[in-house]
């Protein structure tokens, strides 16, 4: 049984940092993505990251382009999101998911990777990130 458990969210002023995590169990990584999408109340479900499970790429939603980057630690099964110059704006509760649709066969996408959440088969329950004025 697949399993994502994200870590690492919490409370934080404007212009600081965190660090998120997430844990896969019972996957194995293959020639495939992971991404990260938040939700903030009221609004849709949105991409902001992901990368292949060979780290040969990364994409980066342009909201978050610059002060967010994506590693990932095929050892451990775990995928770091370092978020940097956090602004109100980025509050949500973040997810990460694995295995998408748009990530296999010769037309792999991380852009639309981040576009579909709905191509991905396994997602994490979700960690809180609150920034404050």
């Amino acid at each position: 049984q697949v399993q994502l458990v994200e870590s690492g969210g919490g409370s934080v002023q404007a212009g600081g940092s965190l660090r998120l995590s997430c844990a896969a169990s019972g996957y194995t990584y293959s020639s495939n993505c992971m991404g990260w999408f938040r939700q903030a109340p009221g609004k849709e479900r949105e991409g902001v990251a992901a990368i292949y499970t060979d780290g040969s790429s990364t994409y980066y939603a342009d909201s978050v382009k610059g002060r967010f980057a994506l590693s990932r630690d095929n050892a451990k099964n775990t995928v770091y999101m370092q978020m940097n110059s956090l602004k109100p704006e980025d509050t949500a509760m973040y997810y990460c998911a694995a295995d998408s649709s748009y990530c296999s066969g010769p037309y792999s996408s991380l852009p639309g990777a981040i576009s579909n959440p709905g191509s991905y088969r396994y997602w994490g329950q979700g960690t809180q990130v609150t920034v404050s004025s």
